[in-house]
């Protein structure tokens, strides 16, 4: 039976990705040694290296002045690591969700934080509107998608102070401008690789404007000087990144890809609004593109673990909403096709006409 994944994350990959990376690890670049067991030092790997910062800068049309980095501990490493380069004395958050409210108690470690806003009293049903960013904070930072309340922040925030944003979830999804942020940094285990590496988009001259010693480890600025390199990379899923960057580009690059995931989730979203079985869980005008949640009608919260069960026999894999909202989440990622949405809808449409 084909499977369906719409995994929140490790999730869906290209098919391309998962090919090419599999001979790699079997034979890398001709060299007659397998991906996982070559040199990092090697001008194979240096070139893997360089084209994937260069698809980075391209597909994201990155202006001069940014570096773009590789580095380990995922996303909840840079909620330490932002504020340890640019906490000087006060910053600001957004607190949209889950991961937000982790990056903004992270920070407290370094400094004031101020939070200009937040939707946790409505557990993060929606982004919160009409909020003054301080002109006196080194930085403001925003998630700008969160996987699991299924909201999104669709437009680049016009800040007075650098923007910082943990974009794991949405990269590559939908046209940035680069140039309205200091800094954007993310996991690579949605829209990009599997686990394993971080991407970092840092603008260089926000950087070394803090008096507190910074460990060599944790500071931006060793990695911008050894490209990447000061310890031993993350090989494989750096390898795995440009895969899906050439991917991506050879079908038609960011824009695409966009107008892709904007068709895919207004499928669902509509079938979700149509069927009397199922209900959206968030403000309409900020509803996620990248993770879609939904739950049972009040008059058919009963039939939850039924559908749940009807969904997994017929190929549906990942859809269980994460345990602090319940119901369900399809992720729509980059690489889910359009016809895994579809057969979705479908299976949805066959449990409506069995209730």
């Amino acid at each position: 039976m084909k499977k369906y994944n719409f995994n929140a994350g490790p999730s869906i990959l290209p098919k391309e990705t998962v090919e090419n990376t599999i001979k790699a690890i079997e034979n890398f670049a001709g060299t007659g040694l397998g991906l996982m067991e070559v040199s990092h030092r090697s001008k194979e790997f240096q070139a893997v290296v360089d084209e994937t910062v260069a698809l980075f800068k391209e597909l994201l049309n990155i202006p001069e002045g940014y570096s773009v980095l590789f580095l380990g501990g995922g996303a909840s490493l840079e909620f330490c690591m932002v504020p340890y380069n640019l906490l000087e004395k006060k910053a600001a958050y957004l607190n949209t969700g889950t991961w937000a409210n982790k990056a903004q108690k992270e920070a407290k470690l370094f400094g004031e934080v101020v939070e200009v806003a937040s939707s946790k009293e409505a557990n993060y049903t929606y982004i919160p509107k009409n909020y003054a960013i301080p002109a006196d904070v080194d930085y403001f930072h925003i998630t700008t998608n969160n996987t699991i309340f299924g909201t999104e922040i669709h437009t680049d925030i016009n800040s007075p102070v650098t923007l910082v944003a943990d974009m794991s979830s949405d990269i590559f999804s939908r046209p940035v401008d680069v140039s309205k942020y200091g800094l954007i940094y993310g996991g690579a285990q949605k829209n990009l690789a599997p686990a394993g590496v971080t991407f970092v988009i840092v603008k260089e001259d926000i950087l070394g404007k803090v008096s507190r010693p910074i460990p060599t480890m944790l500071d931006y600025r060793t990695h911008i000087k050894d490209g990447s390199m000061f310890n031993t990379p993350p090989v494989l899923p750096i390898y795995a990144a440009m895969q899906t960057l050439k991917w991506l580009k050879a079908l038609g690059g960011v824009e695409e890809m966009y107008k892709r995931n904007k068709e895919k989730a207004g499928l669902l979203y509509d079938e979700i609004d149509r069927n009397k079985l199922f209900k959206g869980t968030t403000a309409i005008e900020d509803r996620s593109l990248m993770n879609i949640c939904f739950v049972m009608n009040e008059e058919y919260q009963s039939l939850e673990a039924e559908f749940y069960q009807f969904a997994t026999s017929r190929g549906m894999v990942g859809i269980k909403g994460h345990r602090s909202v319940g119901g369900f989440r399809a992720s729509t990622y980059n690489a889910l096709p359009k016809e895994d949405v579809v057969a979705l809808i479908k299976t949805m449409q066959e449990f409506e006409k069995t209730h």
